[in-house]
């Protein structure tokens, strides 16, 4: 993973010294709660309904053992031994004290960590597939790429006062694990005819109030070009996006205004200017930020383990977190780990101190001292022997991180909420944790099959619930915290925004609700077919008849 040189090192101290100064300045008086707001902002500060969140740095999901180790130092010295992994591939403490933020930022910059830019109107934290660098179906490794993108928009001055927040998505995967489609710019790594790299360019998408799924403005982009083209896009997005309606200042809305088309002309034609100015990538810089992503010192194993297949076969419980927690290596005799951060009875993301610490263990232990955080808020350990697959579902087991859910109806995608963020409309943990305890049979579970549930608790969709097969939306209803339903979301190359399937429905309904919808999906499915594919091909009318069958709910619909 990428290691901070003496400028790195520089800049975030700098940043730490400086706002420890204007935090020092705020607490005597000496500047206002207008003037101290952009501040924080730009230091990953927000306050929430309870206490201040800190949001921290993890670029493009890579973490190392010692950084693990010194969140949960954070967790347990600052905040109330807790964190919470976000679907940006960040961390949140929810607790800390205004007075003590530099001095954790101080911590986090001894192991190269900061909180730069995870909150304001710039470009935020690049996302990438947390299977990068080893996934079988990878056109190349996308985390240099995803450096060189953080290394170019940290502090870029030209872009710290955006019309709104700038989310980017670097996949390089044959199917997509970033979500790419709902980020202002999604990059496709790709190839041409001739084997050279370079970019699928998406612009334009986002969820949120207006969900939109990304155009694509350009089938093939050099990958000499990339911060060229991105700078144009960005100039073109700073010259009209709008500042005046904080709900129509996002970049798909742009887009969507100009046309695919003529947005696409224009980036174009600044692109032109640009590339006077000789921006292209320098093949040497390239390779040597590529060098930081080295390859593990992997060891020449059998593709099959004969302990392992003989404790395959004879422990069911290992076998099905197996078939749900384990995937593809691309190096034979190495599996990839997810630890599952869904156990029952918890917020999904959420992890306490003794767990990271565990998890830096496992890191150290089983897979090169490098883990990676999933946008589904799950952990990955991305280079595990196939001969120690067992020990490690035993070690994760007892730590909690072992649920074999990964992909399934309880593997729940979910924000804060109002538990925690003061801009939501309603709670969302409580009903991802009601949907968990009604669907705690895991023969039904995996029955059931793939099946994925996103929980935002506002409009912000924090959780992503578009995305999601089924989507819970938290709304207020006259001071009342009520929950609109959608289907048909999916993720990845055949990404799709879900339909609201009617009138919203209170907390203690949802369930019930959930329920409903997997019934109607297991009396219409085909032999094989997921979810999505029976929804698809049959629409919503069956589900919305199945959700609203009962009187009440029928007079529900009539009133709304």
């Amino acid at each position: 993973m990428y290691r901070y040189d003496e400028i790195d090192h520089l800049l975030v101290k700098e940043r730490v010294a400086q706002f420890r100064d204007q935090t020092r300045r705020y607490l005597a008086g000496e500047l206002s709660e207008d003037e101290f707001r952009p501040l924080r902002l730009q230091n990953g500060l927000y306050i929430q309904r309870h206490a201040p969140m800190l949001r921290i740095a993890v670029p493009y999901g890579m973490l190392g053992s010692r950084q693990l180790r010194k969140l949960a130092h954070i967790a347990r010295t600052y905040d109330r031994g807790l964190g919470h992994f976000t679907t940006r591939q960040n961390l949140q403490f929810n607790w800390v004290k205004l007075e003590e933020v530099p001095t954790i930022l101080a911590e986090l910059a001894e192991v190269e960590m900061h909180a730069i830019q995870t909150s304001g109107n710039c470009i935020r934290n690049v996302t990438s597939d947390h299977f990068a660098g080893v996934a079988a179906d990878e056109i190349a490794d996308p985390r240099p790429w995803c450096e060189i993108l953080r290394q170019w928009s940290s502090f870029h001055p030209e872009f710290a006062y955006l019309p709104r927040k700038f989310k980017i998505a670097v996949n390089a995967a044959g199917s997509d694990r970033t979500v790419a489609a709902v980020h202002d710019i999604g990059l496709h790594l790709t190839r041409d005819a001739g084997g050279e790299i370079g970019f699928t360019v998406q612009v334009g998408g986002g969820l949120g109030r207006t969900p939109i799924l990304g155009s694509v403005i350009r089938e093939f982009l050099p990958a000499r070009h990339l911060l060229g083209y991105c700078e144009a896009i960005l100039r073109i997005y700073n010259r009209h996006g709008r500042r005046d309606n904080i709900h129509r200042a996002r970049i798909k809305i742009l887009v969507k205004s100009l046309g695919a088309v003529e947005f696409a002309q224009q980036v174009e034609a600044e692109w032109a200017q640009i590339r006077d100015e000789s921006v292209d990538l320098d093949a040497a810089e390239v390779e040597r930020i590529a060098g930081h992503f080295t390859t593990p010192a992997y060891q020449l194993l059998a593709a099959r383990d004969a302990l392992f297949e003989s404790k395959k076969r004879d422990d069911n419980s290992f076998s099905r977190w197996l078939e749900r927690n384990v995937h593809e290596h691309k190096v034979a005799g190495y599996a990839i780990v997810t630890l599952s951060l869904k156990a029952p009875g918890l917020a999904p993301g959420d992890v306490t101190a003794m767990q990271m610490e565990t998890v830096a263990t496992l890191a150290d232990e089983y897979s090169f001292g490098e883990l990676r955080v999933s946008h589904e808020q799950n952990l990955i350990l991305a280079d595990v022997r196939q001969r120690d697959l067992f020990a490690l579902w035993q070690e994760a087991r007892a730590a909690g991180l072992a649920t074999p859910t990964v992909g399934l109806l309880a593997d729940i995608v979910c924000c804060p909420g109002g538990d925690y963020c003061s801009l939501a409309n309603a709670k969302s943990i409580p009903i991802a944790q009601a949907i968990q305890d009604r669907f705690d049979d895991l023969d039904y579970l995996h029955d059931i099959g793939e099946l994925s549930v996103n929980i935002s608790g506002c409009i912000n969709a924090c959780g992503h619930h578009h995305v999601g097969n089924i989507g819970v939306l938290g709304v207020d209803k006259h001071g009342e915290e009520w929950y609109q339903v959608s289907i048909g979301g999916s993720q990845g190359r055949a990404s799709a925004l879900g339909e609201v399937i009617g009138p919203s429905f209170a907390a203690a309904e949802m369930p019930d609700v959930i329920e409903y919808l997997v019934e109607t999906y297991l009396d219409h499915r085909h032999a094989d077919e997921h979810f999505i594919d029976t929804v698809r091909r049959i629409g919503a009318a069956p589900f919305k008849a199945r959700v609203y069958a009962s009187p009440q709910q029928q007079r529900k619909i009539a009133n709304a």
